[in-house]
């Protein structure tokens, strides 16, 4: 009955067919994005950033706090900067991260929470990237970044001299002798120190509720760049000899699989976080939860063994709140360490984003196919405590259904958007939109392309081929070193599926995706003559083009080998570019500038193959971005630029 009375909830904002104006492009830029919530030291009010467009080329990120028994209050309201990542800082004050320095570096710190001005706490040259505050409220432990070049005060920048395996990494360009390290700073007056040193990486960093320890994460084996290897480690707070908790050979709280810092135990004596399976299977296999006994250095693994765990962090109590990746849906689950057992506290059709707890109090950010993530108190009674998008009550917002089919011996799943005014059997054109990963799945989440879509008439699938994730690792590595094979089968099967059953046009099939959603694109248009119109974004058709260019080269190592050793293999796997002259369908290429994830090199090289061909092709670059979109503008014009596209070739 809970879950049921949270989902009827979550559908609230939900608009009947004709009531409000259609969705549009436009809209895109119009949704707010919460974030980060985290409970006020006494439990009365969470801390949350709010991030929304400021200007056309800028989202811009506040403080509110939103009250347990209800209302919500801003805290911060900076035009010129931004705030995120608060927490709760001794005194009734809010610590943050914030890029309002001086000199535009991201500083820690602190307000006042019933509202005052900000101080800066810290004046570290270049900045900081994340932190995590002692139980006292007097110091914090930082991440900087050491090694990096000096630039003269004249004359052009100095050559940029890489000699590392992985020679790029997006969001951070090229990667030279810089390395992040941990700091320790005094709040009073900023004095800070290093505490680690060496030619590797520190993230993650979480102080001990007792004080006396930080855990945090580093890969220190050799040659760590081709390898899966992180590991977790503690050190004294004051500084001192490091210790290895973790013992498995591959990932452990690997920060580039965004699966959360570890989290420590009320009674500082363990210490929980997720980690990866064999590095030779990169992230087809599910994230483990791990708890370390500190004192006996005991490991055990509670909670699903096939489900990817993310986020894990413990309660008052003694359990530990983590996310669950379900099929189609990611769930706040409640996991007892000393038994495994497992109470998911959301629903199966709505996904979990972020969440904080406070004694008995849970509060998550919960989102679903109608209703961008919000706000919600889980403690009795229910409740919505903040949303910042009520805007969208104007609007029909399109009705979305789970849906399935059956592709040779296996089953897909998926979700199918219909236009708000559809009426039964009446044929729409189809848009096929293909997710990223490829480890990665469509979820009951609020998508606002799609509803761009639904709202010019299209019927929208959103299938989850094998390769996605929320069904474990078999299901994951189906198309492992196959890619274009399993996964086309699956979305050509379900475009079958929804033609058989009198929803889509077989005449009007268009698909599209970014990064693999792009790739994947860009295997079908060379495998189904069906297809009348594709956006191929952030993809990729010639893999070979790919290795040393894109930041990818371990991994490719690692799940196909070297490209001088297997040839064969890659050349298969890049069959869209060497089979081009097989592709009739207009495609629209999409890509980032600076895009070090998936690189314009390979939107360029199938538009380049496509031109030559003689087959409707553009290419549109979205200067100085990264592999995902963040100028509100762009944001707004790569969803407009597909519709148009669409358009031309799907019209009747």
């Amino acid at each position: 009955m809970r879950a049921i009375l949270l989902a009827l909830a979550l559908a609230a904002p939900c608009v009947a067919a004709d009531a409000g104006r259609p969705f549009e492009a436009a809209d895109v830029a119009r949704l707010v994005v919460l974030g980060e919530p985290a409970f006020t030291a006494d439990g009365g009010e969470l801390l949350y950033s709010v991030t929304a467009t400021d200007t056309p080329a800028r989202a811009q990120s506040d403080l509110w706090a939103a009250g347990w028994a209800g209302g919500k209050r801003r805290l911060t309201n900076s035009r010129d900067r931004s705030e995120w990542m608060p927490q709760p800082l001794a005194g009734g004050r809010v610590a943050f991260l914030s890029d309002g320095a001086a000199d535009g570096s991201v500083q820690l710190w602190a307000m006042p929470l019933k509202g005052g001005r900000a101080r800066q706490l810290t004046r570290i040259p270049g900045g900081i990237g994340d932190y995590s505050l002692s139980p006292d409220g007097r110091q914090a432990v930082v991440t900087v970044e050491t090694g990096a070049p000096e630039y003269p005060a004249d004359g052009p920048e100095p050559p940029i001299v890489v000699d590392r395996f992985q020679n790029r990494q997006d969001g951070a360009g090229w990667l030279d002798a810089r390395r992040s390290h941990l700091a320790l700073v005094s709040l009073a007056d900023g004095a800070a120190r290093l505490l680690t040193s060496g030619d590797y990486d520190h993230w993650l960093p979480s102080w001990s509720p007792d004080g006396h320890w930080i855990a945090f994460v580093s890969k220190r084996c050799a040659d760590a760049d081709r390898r899966y290897c992180s590991d977790v480690y503690v050190m004294p707070a004051a500084g001192g000899e490091a210790r290895r908790l973790s013992r498995h050979e591959g990932a452990d709280a690997d920060p580039d699989f965004e699966a959360g810092r570890p989290s420590w135990s009320p009674d500082s004596r363990r210490l929980a976080w997720v980690r990866a399976g064999d590095e030779r299977l990169t992230w087809y296999s599910p994230f483990r939860l791990v708890v370390a006994d500190l004192d006996s250095g005991d490991l055990s693994e509670p909670g699903p063994a096939d489900r990817w765990v993310y986020a894990p962090r413990w309660t008052a109590d003694g359990q530990i709140l983590a996310l669950v990746e379900e099929d189609r849906a990611t769930r706040l689950a409640a996991i007892r360490p000393d038994t495994g057992d497992i109470s998911y506290l959301t629903p199966a059709d709505a996904t979990a984003v972020e969440f904080a707890s406070h004694g008995p109090r849970v509060a998550v950010l919960l989102g679903g196919s109608a209703a961008p993530p919000a706000l919600w108190a889980l403690d009795a009674p229910k409740r919505l405590l903040a949303s910042h998008n009520e805007w969208l009550a104007e609007r029909q917002i399109a009705e979305t259904r789970p849906v399935s089919w059956a592709s040779g011996d296996a089953e897909i799943h998926g979700l199918l958007m219909l236009p708000p005014d559809h009426r039964e059997g009446q044929p729409l054109p189809l848009i096929v939109r293909l997710h990223g990963g490829p480890v990665w799945q469509w979820s009951h989440e609020f998508m606002a392309d799609w509803q761009a879509f639904a709202a010019r008439g299209y019927a929208v699938l959103a299938p989850n081929p094998r390769g996605s994730s929320g069904r474990g690792e078999a299901f994951a590595r189906a198309q492992m070193a196959d890619w274009g094979n399993a996964d086309v089968n699956d979305v050509r099967t379900g475009i079958d599926h929804l033609i058989a059953t009198g929803i889509a046009d077989p005449a009007r099939i268009g698909v599209g995706g970014w990064s693999y959603g792009g790739i994947l694109t860009n295997y079908l248009i060379a495998r189904d003559p069906r297809i009348r119109a594709a956006v191929s974004g952030a993809g990729m058709g010639n893999f070979l083009g790919g290795y040393g260019v894109d930041q990818y080269s371990r991994d490719y190592e690692l799940e196909l080998g070297r490209p001088w050793e297997n040839s064969e293999l890659w050349r298969k796997l890049s069959y869209p570019f060497f089979e081009a002259d097989r592709i009739q369908t207009p495609t629209l290429y999409l890509c980032a500038e600076a895009d070090s994830n998936v690189p314009c090199s390979g939107s360029q090289q199938m538009f380049q193959a496509l031109k030559s061909l003689n087959i409707p092709t553009r290419l549109v670059i979205y200067p100085g971005e990264n592999h995902g979109l963040t100028v509100p503008a762009y944001r707004v014009d790569r969803v407009a630029r597909e519709l148009d596209w669409y358009g031309r070739f799907l019209a009747e």
